[in-house]
């Protein structure tokens, strides 16, 4: 990529002068098409130290709108940051609709770094480099322009450079400063190149710019940000075009939906619906589980072993029961349950998954999702609120979500309440007839039902197709209610158990 640069490019002061107001114009005209649109841009500027990266995001500050612009420098990550997946602080720096957010560097600056100096291994980089490039392309299709630029300097241009900057905390290269740049400028560029042929696309392209003469790279950045965000709408429309394409390439299109075949068998009519239990057997259970949950609890605090707990189920299948009888168990100081519905309009400004990104728990810490980010593929799907493409994409996207949480050291359990439509209906009636249970039924409730054959086909694509290895699903009968508390008291006690001992041998 980088022998197909046309080096030596330049633009006098003059002719600069002369193209800024029509740029400037074109900027603040691209904003406002950008909230308009309902898009939004994320850019990250990368390239070679003494490329210029903070003169030029200076130069951007003076041109844009600042109203909903935010930048980010994701310099050596926070004790807060440290304690959880790896993406979780680009996650919360994603920019909301209509808004522009500037990374320098983003999720590539320390990938930059660990390659140039060993610090993994070629297969590492390549998993790494193909989780970017799929996270960009969900950003993309949610409606996020991204835009990479790769600052390039010629070799004696940058040692000039780099013998009048001052020293910064955007230098990579730690104690060995700026002679350290050069020493490692032959191996940054190879990893330069790897990364951006195999990271570049037409949903996420990278730009390289020739960063010699500073008033070309700066309008020639520009000119390609006032471009985007003017042509945002057409840019989103193409993407997802290309991602209809690419699923019905991979035999993995947006398979229609089931049709409501009471006969059809799924992955529920497998559940055993007979499990039941007495009260007096319960209240004798819960009691040893529970205690041994609050010193699990506290054993996992010190073995810093964050703890992710998802509840799905039907409407009255006894997830806030469950999750109750968890945190009877529990310290109040390890653990928090959150609880999801629609999405506010806050919420709708960033991609689907944003919502429950920014929940995910500190290290020690237990968090409780009573309805989660598979409303996706679930309501979203049946309801049509999501079309077939935003659905079907989803199931790939959650496992990536699941398999960083898992791969950073969280304990993800995850489980489907399942009761019969009859045990429903008389739930559903004893809530209407309970004054203090009255809160809890409503009309979608009943709607929801009337759909029944529809999510449990919805249901049974979920578990096979986000039911992997390192995340399985725990179908959990819940007719009675007692058995099923205690079912999910002994699988949370036996996989803490599990990772405290995991974790213990390491």
């Amino acid at each position: 990529m980088f022998q197909s640069l046309e080096l030596g490019r330049k633009l006098s002061k003059e002719d600069f002068d002369a193209e800024l107001p029509a740029l400037r114009s074109a900027i603040l005209a691209g904003q406002q098409a950008l909230r308009a649109s309902g898009q939004s841009v994320l850019i990250i500027i990368e390239g070679l130290d003494g490329s210029g990266r903070a003169e030029l995001l200076n130069r951007l500050y003076g041109w844009l709108d600042p109203r909903g612009l935010l930048t980010h420098t994701f310099w050596d990550p926070s004790d807060e940051e440290l304690e959880r997946p790896e993406f979780w602080r680009y996650w919360r720096a994603l920019p909301g609709k209509g808004g522009i957010s500037i990374h320098l560097g983003g999720w590539y600056r320390d990938l930059f770094s660990n390659a140039v100096f060993g610090k993994m291994s070629d297969s590492e980089l390549t998993l790494a480099l193909e989780q970017r490039h799929d996270f960009e392309r969900m950003l993309a299709l949610e409606g996020v322009i991204v835009l990479k630029f790769g600052l390039y300097l010629p070799e004696e241009a940058q040692r000039k450079r780099l013998m009048v900057e001052k020293s910064t905390p955007d230098d990579r290269w730690g104690g060995e400063g700026k002679k350290a740049a050069l020493k490692h400028r032959a191996k940054f560029l190879e990893v330069a190149e790897q990364v951006m042929r195999q990271t570049d696309s037409h949903s996420s392209p990278w730009y390289l710019v020739e960063s010699e003469c500073a008033r070309y790279r700066d309008m020639t950045v520009g000119r390609t940000i006032a471009r985007a965000m003017t042509q945002s709408t057409a840019w989103y429309q193409s993407w997802v075009s290309e991602a209809k394409v690419h699923f019905s390439q991979m035999g993995g299109g947006a398979p229609a939906l089931p049709e409501a075949d009471s006969a059809r068998v799924t992955v529920l009519d497998k559940v055993d619906l007979s499990k039941s239990m007495d009260k007096d057997t319960y209240r004798q259970k819960v009691e040893v589980l529970q205690a041994e949950l609050a010193d699990l609890g506290w054993q996992a605090w010190k073995a810093k072993i964050p703890t992710v707990i998802v509840f799905e189920g039907w409407d009255a299948a006894g997830k806030g029961g469950a999750i109750r009888r968890l945190a009877a168990g529990l310290d109040a100081r390890l653990y928090r349950a959150v609880q999801y519905g629609a999405p506010t309009e806050e919420e709708r400004k960033f991609p689907y998954l944003w919502r429950f990104w920014r929940e995910v728990p500190r290290v020690g810490h237990i968090l409780m999702y009573d309805r989660s980010w598979y409303g996706r593929v679930l309501v979203e799907r049946v309801e049509k609120f999501a079309d077939p493409s935003e659905w079907s994409r989803a199931y790939r996207e959650i496992n990536d979500f699941e398999s960083q949480l898992v791969h950073s050291g969280t304990v993800l359990i995850k489980f489907w309440l399942h009761i019969s439509p009859e045990q429903q209906l008389a739930r559903f009636h004893e809530r209407e007839q309970t004054p203090y249970k009255q809160h809890k039924i409503t009309e979608e409730d009943w709607r929801n039902r009337e759909k029944w054959t529809e999510y449990a086909h919805a249901i049974n694509e979920m578990v096979f197709r986000t039911g992997t290895g390192f995340a399985p699903w725990h179908l959990v009968s819940a007719e009675n209610k007692y058995a099923a508390r205690i079912e999910v008291l002994q699988t949370v006690v036996d996989r803490l158990k599990e990772a405290i001992a995991a974790k213990a041998k390491r």
